[in-house]
């Protein structure tokens, strides 16, 4: 597996992956999904195991990954190492077992012969001095077996630079490629983990377009794309989605499904010492355990409008009680969350979102 390369190139670092722990989510920078995934709108057919290879790449240098606002010095030493000169690349080596777990070189040799020709083409930047630098390949270059067990490839500067400087971002969990088979449902969830927290209408003509489809109707695009896309984002990712059409137009509404794991309660890590306070409250007085608290804690801590719909229930909860004479400390644990999420269901729909999407609801059980 090798593709011969009249043009010099020049190795500037390279990259090994060298821990068998592989790490929660990854990094994917915005203008790489913008470029490489979704050029001109519409998504690449990229099949399973060439995503595997990308995810892989990503969580390899993910420590190298930075904002340049956060560090413009960084930028400045990536223009320096890597756009100098024409041509210049970095090298990279990954198990093969972690592109085909079932042991298939076959599937390896063709996830990596995919990327080698996906979009190979002359690349061209600018450095931060004003130069223009060329670069020719796809994504990586000249695939090859190295030692046993490893398969080693070439990444240009060009690509490289938009997995590694990622001024826009956003988080994509690193098994979705391993447990979701279908890689038209993994590239659906890269594009939800992009749309704004309060959702967004397209029409059907557009999503066929996006992701490659050809169905005649709204209803058939939801129940034979959105439905099981739907299950099995719900099942193996941490962002899920609801959704309803109208005529032509189809509504999309993300939520997420579990909290990561390194998201906790303690005042040090998070910042927000009064949003602490207040689910040490609800936890204390309604008895809610740990799994319990999860989804709750997640959706209440991270995303304003829920945490102001969540106390907006929570008032009408005490309220209602008190009317019906009845101690709102009466429900415990879960009982106390079905109680609030269907108050927050209630008072949803009779918001203009609720009326257009009315399963797009926050879920906090």
């Amino acid at each position: 597996m090798a593709f011969q390369e009249k043009d010099l190139r020049l190795i500037r670092k390279e990259f090994e992956d060298k821990t068998a722990n592989n790490p929660e989510r990854i990094r994917l920078g915005n203008h790489f999904v913008d470029d490489f995934i979704f050029e001109d709108h519409e998504a690449a057919d990229i099949p399973i195991n060439a995503l595997r290879v990308i995810f892989n790449i990503i969580s390899i240098i993910s420590s190298e990954q930075f904002r340049p606002e956060d560090r413009p010095k960084q930028l400045s030493l990536f223009d320096e190492e890597f756009e100098t000169d024409n041509n210049i690349f970095a090298s990279m080596k990954i198990r093969n077992n972690k592109i085909s777990p079932s042991g298939s070189s076959k599937q390896v040799v063709d996830a990596y012969e995919f990327l080698a020709k996906f979009k190979m083409s002359w690349y061209r930047s600018v450095n931060s001095k004003g130069k223009e630098i060329k670069t020719f390949g796809g994504l990586i270059s000249t695939p090859s077996y190295d030692h046993r067990g490893y398969t080693s490839f070439l990444i240009s500067s060009y690509w490289l630079k938009k997995l590694m400087v990622i001024p826009e971002y956003n988080y994509v969990l690193y098994n979705l490629v391993y447990n979701i088979r279908n890689n038209k449902h993994v590239i659906f969830a890269i594009w939800l983990s992009k749309l704004p927290v309060n959702g967004t209408a397209v029409k059907l003509s557009t999503l066929n377009k996006k992701f490659g489809l050809n169905y005649k109707t709204a209803n058939d695009f939801c129940f034979k794309f959105l439905k099981p896309a739907r299950l099995s984002l719900h099942q193996y990712n941490n962002l899920s989605f609801n959704y309803r059409y109208k005529g032509d137009s189809i509504f999309i509404f993300p939520y997420h499904t579990k909290m990561i794991t390194d998201i906790d309660l303690s005042v040090k890590n998070t910042g927000q010492p009064e949003i602490t306070r207040r689910l040490r409250y609800f936890r204390k007085r309604y008895d809610l355990q740990e799994n319990e608290m999860v989804q709750f804690t997640y959706q209440y801590r991270n995303i304003t409008q829920i945490r102001e719909l969540i106390e907006k229930a929570f008032r009408e909860f005490i309220r209602s009680n008190r009317s019906k004479g009845i101690k709102s400390t009466s429900f415990q644990g879960k009982a106390f969350l079905i109680e609030i999420q269907e108050i927050i269901i209630r008072l949803y729909r009779n918001t203009r979102t609720g009326t257009l999407l009315p399963n797009g609801y926050p879920v906090i059980i």
